[in-house]
């Protein structure tokens, strides 16, 4: 699509710089540090340069601990329905739009739910499958309340990423029993932590605790409750077999074995704790929970859609600012000039972000941006890599003015992708840019910088900027 540019900073900052260069034309004497302050930003690396489409997803923020009242829950389906009507107003035909709707649909109805989910979790051979099978034949609960048991499949398997995955699909389940059979591994202890980062309610159940010596079973127990705290239980779900042994009264020994009943009473005791107390702030709790992965997914398909318009803005606004700094040899009026370019592109891309912002407002923001790139403290090594990429060529190294034009550029991406970046993690539909938040920007900038270090594509970067600007060298 073609993006229609209103550019009235633009010229006015243009028009500057070019008052600026007539009356400092006459002077032949001009501090470098401009230039080099001009390119300290280029050592942060090319690999911005492929950065389009890689930018983090937008995770589901959950809240922490149980939710205890139905009205948070309400508000969370109310937050997902905005953004997927967001989503649905500027991408009618987005293919993920009618299942989006579904699951919103669906989301209402599970506030009222009566039956409670449990999922059941762990490695191999923890005895997921028969715990199940012992719940579900034993007569435990104290109340009439349905419940239904999920076994996932099995976790720490060497397949990539399948952890993630499986710890996933208990999104939807209001309590997760997750088993070990000793003192937790460390990847036990991170898929817990990952079930707490998603506000996931867990019992840590140690099975098979007859296989140890009682001393090694209290030891076991206690370490497991420092490490999780609350909801931790001991059981044997299917104990080992042991050998009987009858002396006969005519001295005739008689030896058989004999499976001992399960021990769940500790689980079990627990479980009903939980169906009596918190049964409903379970399901508004994994309501809750649905509704912000579902605005997550959603605002993901969003910034998406927003990322296809505002990349080619950057990309025209990068070589407007290497033209103007390549004619523009006084590096001081280079920055003038970028500094404006940058003060329309935030009020360009904050229009596809739906954050708008005066003109007062974009200025501001410009120049917070210009001065943070510059305390980045960058100098000599964005010096050494521009320098070092133009110097294999002696040709385009001579061209007056390359070294700002390409700059400027990059300086430009820079600024625009740290914007799509910071935009991206706001709530939909502010009313203006006043609620703009300098320090989130200022920490989004830098970790752009700090996750795009790498000069390996720079060259590329480089040999664009001067197929651009003296297409005659590379024609």
């Amino acid at each position: 699509m073609v993006v229609k540019l209103q550019r009235p900073i633009l010229i006015g900052g243009l028009g500057l710089s070019f008052s600026l260069w007539m009356v400092q034309s006459w002077h032949h004497s001009i501090m470098q540090v401009g230039e080099l302050s001009l390119v300290s930003l280029l050592a942060v690396g090319g690999g911005l340069w492929l950065w389009k489409r890689n930018f983090p997803h937008d995770h589901a923020e959950q809240p922490s601990g149980i939710i205890t009242d139905r009205e948070t829950a309400v508000n969370a389906i109310a937050k997902t329905e905005v953004v997927i009507n967001q989503l649905a107003q500027e991408a009618a035909t987005h293919p993920a739009l009618d299942t989006l709707k579904t699951q919103l649909a669906a989301l209402p109805v599970e506030l009222d739910r009566q039956d409670l989910r449990l999922a059941v979790t762990g490695g191999k051979f923890v005895g997921k499958s028969t715990l199940i099978q012992v719940l579900e034949s034993s007569n435990w609960q104290e109340t009439q309340q349905r419940v239904s048991f999920q076994e996932t499949a099995p976790l720490f398997r060497e397949v990539e990423s399948s952890d993630a995955a499986i710890l996933t699909e208990t999104a939807k389940s209001d309590l997760v029993l997750f088993l070990t059979n000793g003192d937790l591994t460390d990847s036990e202890f991170q898929a817990l932590k990952q079930l707490t980062a998603t506000n996931q309610p867990q019992v840590l159940v140690f099975n098979k605790q007859d296989q140890y010596l009682p001393d090694e079973r209290a030891s076991i127990l206690q370490s497991l409750k420092q490490r999780q705290q609350d909801h931790v239980v001991a059981v044997s779900a299917a104990p080992v077999a042991v050998k009987v042994r009858k002396h006969q009264a005519d001295g005739n020994v008689q030896e058989w074995m004999e499976q001992p009943a399960a021990d769940i009473q500790q689980l079990t005791q627990q479980l009903n704790e939980i169906l009596v107390q918190q049964s409903q702030q379970l399901v508004w709790t994994t309501t809750t929970r649905q509704a912000l992965l579902l605005k997550a997914e959603a605002k993901n398909y969003l910034n998406g859609v927003r990322c296809d318009r505002a990349t080619p803005i950057i990309e025209q606004y990068q070589w407007i600012a290497a033209a103007a700094a390549f004619a523009n040899p006084v590096p001081a009026l280079d920055i003038l000039a970028t500094a404006a370019i940058n003060a329309q592109m935030v009020m360009d891309l904050g229009n596809i972000y739906q954050q708008k912002f005066s003109l007062e407002q974009a200025q501001t923001v410009a120049g917070t941006m210009g001065s943070l790139m510059l305390k980045l403290g960058l100098v000599e090594l964005s010096t050494k890599a521009i320098s070092t990429v133009l110097k294999s060529n002696a040709v385009t190294f001579v061209a007056g003015g390359l070294v700002q034009g390409v700059s400027a550029a990059y300086l430009t991406r820079v600024a625009g992708l740290s914007l799509i970046a910071y935009f991206e993690q706001q709530e939909i539909a502010l009313d203006s840019g006043n609620n703009l938040n300098l320090d989130k920007l200022r920490q989004t900038l830098q970790n752009v910088f700090q996750q795009n270090q790498q000069l390996a594509f720079l060259q590329g970067f480089v040999k664009q900027g001067v197929k651009r600007l003296v297409p005659e060298v590379v024609g």
